[in-house]
This record gives structure tokens, C-alpha cells and sequence, in this order.
């Protein structure tokens, strides 16, 4: 069921983006370009995800437990870092340079695009990176980060 579940959330979340033309760097580069070809589309996509987040949150925090599992799974490290700064800066310029995010790209995959290749392979090989760095630099982590981060691992 876990398995089936996560196939589902991945195949709806992948169409909406394609259906969206989210998987469309240009979509997403012309969003950013104000003084030229902007495009709006992108900020309704976002104020649609965020609805539907914050119903979906709002449904899911009443309950006790998660569909298949025995609790959630909530990071304890709620302060802002250097660590999250600096990443979501990367995430940031790579977004606006590339017109990719990793969302937007894994659905895009399936069109073969040398653009997209390329990205998901430089992606691959960045978080990569990450995680030598992440692994070089654990002891420098906040313990509930620590925590979160064997989490993944293990999971």
C-alpha cells in the first residue's frame, strides 16, 4: 500500500507539473524576466500548490497517525542556518539560470530532452556532493538535524 501510495502521489504530482507546463524552462525563465517576456502562469501554479497544501496540512495534522505509518515524521530544527540559507540561495540561482527545479525536471525526464538530461545528471551529481560534504560536516549539525539526517539515510 506504501508503495502504490507514493506511485500515485509521484503520478499526479508529474502530470500536474507537465499539464502545468512547469516541466517548460522557458515557462519558468520567462516568470523571472519582469522587464521582457514575463509570464504569470508560474506564480498561479504556486498560489494553487499552496491551497491545496495548506487544506491538505490542515486535513492531515487531525489525525493521529499517517495512512502507513505509526507517526509522523516532523524535523525538530526549525531555526534558520547558514546551512538552509545557502542551500535554498543554490536551489534559488539554479532554478532562475537552468528554469529547472527538481520537480519540475524528474517529470520532464520522460521526454528525453538533452536540457533535461543534462540537468538531472549535474543534479545527481550535486547532491552527491552534498552529501560527501554533509557526511564530512555532520558533527558540525544541530543534533535534531543529525537526527533527520540518519532518518533519511535509513529510510
Amino acid at each position: 500500500m506504501r508503495f502504490g501510495l507514493a506511485f500515485l502521489s509521484g503520478l499526479v504530482f508529474g502530470g500536474g507539473i507537465l499539464l502545468s507546463g512547469m516541466a517548460n524552462p522557458a515557462k519558468i525563465l520567462n516568470f523571472f524576466d519582469v522587464a521582457g517576456t514575463w509570464d504569470p502562469s508560474l506564480g498561479f501554479v504556486m498560489g494553487g500548490a499552496l491551497m491545496v497544501a495548506a487544506v491538505g496540512y490542515r486535513w492531515v495534522w487531525r489525525r493521529r497517525a499517517p495512512l502507513v505509518a505509526r507517526a509522523f515524521v516532523v524535523p525538530g530544527n526549525g531555526t534558520l542556518d547558514r546551512r538552509l540559507l545557502l542551500g535554498s540561495a543554490v536551489f534559488g540561482v539554479g532554478w532562475g539560470v537552468a528554469g529547472f527545479c527538481p520537480g519540475g525536471a524528474i517529470p520532464a525526464l520522460g521526454l528525453m530532452r538533452p536540457d533535461v538530461l543534462l540537468f538531472v545528471a549535474m543534479l545527481a551529481i550535486g547532491m552527491g556532493i552534498a552529501r560527501a560534504l554533509d557526511a564530512r560536516f555532520a558533527h558540525g549539525l544541530p543534533a535534531s538535524a543529525q537526527l533527520l539526517s540518519r532518518r533519511v539515510k535509513e529510510g
